[in-house]
């Protein structure tokens, strides 16, 4: 590799606090590339499934994708892995922002790390060199007073921590990176938190010297970013666009996953949240530069905070049927500023609405009523400090539901312990697949099938000439399989390479051929072809790891509410009925295109051909 690419790995062990350097081996990263299939590699070579997953031996891998540290548009993201407190299986965070450039700047491809400090440290990485520090003054401390006091030792720093949710085990704690950015499904903080690593700091390195086929591909590559018609709309807007969109076909998610569409969108939607808007940030080298800074300005909601999202939109206002864009603010900005992930914490609350509701909360449920900013608020601050009703749902709504009793369980909108994010599987159908399939649990990202919901007609053409019409029809059943699995292995060859999905899989403006020809200009040489093999192994390597922890097709499955509650949608004056009609259907077909068994497991012919054979249970 020769320093071309991230091929450094970094072994810590925080209770002997012994540090040492490996290299990283080139048929290994060809086989997984960097990212998320090296952390699933060293995950699976520290036995994942033999550690629980908040114990002195679970390692946790922090990975930067393969083009960080690159001019190459938008290749900023790193990555988390980990044994999922909140699921008990395979786990991860992804997140933009500084942190993945200046891991791979330094060569480092992967850092793992096991053992517990015996008092809180935080990592600092600086000239490829790993030293571990006190961090007793900064444990109790919000995520943005973290930054501000490390950034002082610091200053060109960039820095990724945990809150007092991480500190609490809170099972669906965030890493909240470069102001706002954050590693935030699975619970990777509760992970820091009982590893009492409150942070990890990546210090600025002079950049590499830049081959000049690649800096021109990239500029090439940036060019078309900002002329697609689908980034554009992000670039102007960013995510919360998509409020209003899905919104009109029924695919917002509303009082509990009950509903589609909220009778309120003119106040949580783009123009109505513009308002409080008072600047743009973008992640390392991305000329998309999405993200919103955000601010309330006065009055019991003073608040300013990077986003929202739109995920952050639904979870903390459309699913808990809040119509107050300025509680939504605060909402999104406590729970970085705590540490905690805003769609799980969405979920929690939504699930204790949904409770209160049917009177199974006995008196905890009095205050507790939909639409509520005060009660959204209150159990915010209640989970990330483990108080009353909040230490409940801080383990998850599946273990919630489970403390709760046996009538509130079908109000946990969850897959494999996961709460579900802002898609409606009825609505799109590719989603709900996608969901139920996804090895971290409900996840809209891991496989991203958003062709049919946007209309992409250029990349199904390209991609699926004989699914079209019906691939494009987010309702249709048939082609769904197909879409969900090939977007599956394109995600996971964007997460290994770092490389933001807005450019990828969200709109097809670049395709894995110009990721290959980005490598290739890198001094590595590659195909789209073997990449996108990459990230089937990528895929069927996760699925062997839930495997052994005793995730089986019985686990890829949706609440009942999305398989027998129908949801109404209401457009034009007119309502019509959506229905799944067959996730089984879907599923066994998924299973055949995979190569997997009709339990859910990769067969021995596809293991031995990616070659995965030693992760396969006999």
């Amino acid at each position: 590799m020769k320093g071309l690419l991230p091929d450094r790995i970094l072994r810590i062990d925080l209770t002997s606090r012994a540090i040492h350097e490996e290299t990283i081996d080139e048929r290994l990263m060809r086989a997984v590339l960097g990212g998320r299939g090296i952390a699933a590699h060293w995950l699976a070579e520290a036995g994942i499934w033999r550690h629980e997953p908040l114990s002195p031996e679970a390692a946790v891998v922090i990975a930067p994708g393969m083009l960080g540290g690159t001019p190459w548009p938008s290749a900023s993201r790193y990555h988390l892995g980990f044994r999922s407190p909140l699921t008990g299986i395979y786990g991860y965070g992804n997140a933009g922002g500084l942190v993945g450039s200046r891991l791979a700047a330094q060569g480092i491809g992967a850092v793992v790390i096991t053992g517990r400090a015996d008092a809180p440290v935080f990592l600092r990485l600086a000239s490829g060199t790993a030293t571990l520090e006190p961090a007793t003054d900064q444990w109790g401390m919000s995520t943005s007073r973290t930054e501000v006091y490390l950034r002082q030792r610091s200053p060109r720093a960039a820095i990724a921590c945990i809150g007092p949710a991480g500190e609490a085990l809170v099972r669906f704690a965030a890493v909240i990176n470069d102001g706002g950015r954050a590693a935030a499904r699975c619970g990777g903080g509760a992970v820091f938190g009982f590893k009492r690593l409150k942070a990890f700091v990546v210090e600025t390195v002079d950049r590499q010297e830049i081959p000049d086929g690649f800096r021109e591909l990239a500029s090439a590559a940036a060019v078309r970013l900002l002329a697609d018609p689908a980034v554009h709309e992000l670039r102007e807007v960013g995510t919360p666009i998509l409020v209003a969109l899905k919104n009109e076909r029924g695919d917002l998610p509303a009082w509990n996953h009950r509903r589609g569409q909220v009778p309120f969108i003119d106040r949580i939607a783009a123009p109505a949240l513009e308002r409080y808007q008072v600047g743009r940030k973008a992640c390392a080298g991305c000329p998309i530069r999405c993200g919103w800074i955000s601010e309330v300005p006065s009055g019991p909601h003073r608040s300013r905070s990077a986003g929202p999202e739109y995920e952050t939109i639904d979870a903390l206002a459309a699913n808990c049927a809040c119509s107050d864009p300025e509680v939504l603010l605060h909402a999104n900005a406590r729970c970085n500023d705590l540490g905690l992930d805003t769609i799980s914490t969405g979920a929690a609350i939504a699930f204790a609405m949904e409770c209160a509701e049917h009177g199974l909360l006995g008196d905890r449920g009095n205050e507790i009523s939909w639409g509520d900013g005060a009660a959204i608020l209150s159990l915010i601050d209640d989970i990330a400090s483990r108080r009353d009703l909040g230490d409940i749902l801080a383990d998850g709504v599946r273990a919630a539901s489970h403390s709760l009793g046996e009538a509130t369980q079908r109000f946990a909108m969850h897959v494999k312990g996961l709460e579900i994010p802002g898609q409606d599987p009825r609505a799109s159908k590719g989603f709900g697949l996608g969901h139920a399939t996804s090895n971290r649990g409900a996840d809209h990202l891991y496989a991203l099938p958003t062709i049919a919901v946007a209309g992409l007609e250029h990349a199904a053409a390209d991609l699926f000439p004989d699914l079209l019409p019906d691939i494009l029809d987010p309702l249709d059943e048939e082609t769904k399989p197909e879409l969900v699995v090939a977007s599956e292995n394109y995600s996971a060859v964007s997460d290994a390479l770092g490389v933001c999905k807005f450019t990828t899989t969200e709109t097809y403006a670049l395709r894995v051929e110009d990721l290959a020809d980005a490598l290739t200009a890198w001094g590595w040489p590659v195909d789209g072809r073997a990449l996108l093999e990459a990230g089937e192994r990528i895929v069927n390597l996760e699925r062997l790891l839930n495997a052994r922890m005793g995730i089986s097709s019985q686990d890829d499955c949706l609440p009942e509410r999305f398989l027998s509650e129908p949801v109404v949608v209401s457009s034009g004056g007119k309502a019509r009925t959506i229905t799944l009609k067959s996730l089984p259907d879907m599923l066994s077909r998924y299973y055949t295109l995979r190569g997997w068994t009709s339990n859910g497991h990769p067969t021995e012919e596809t293991c031995e051909r990616l070659g995965l054979t030693r992760w396969r249970e006999a």
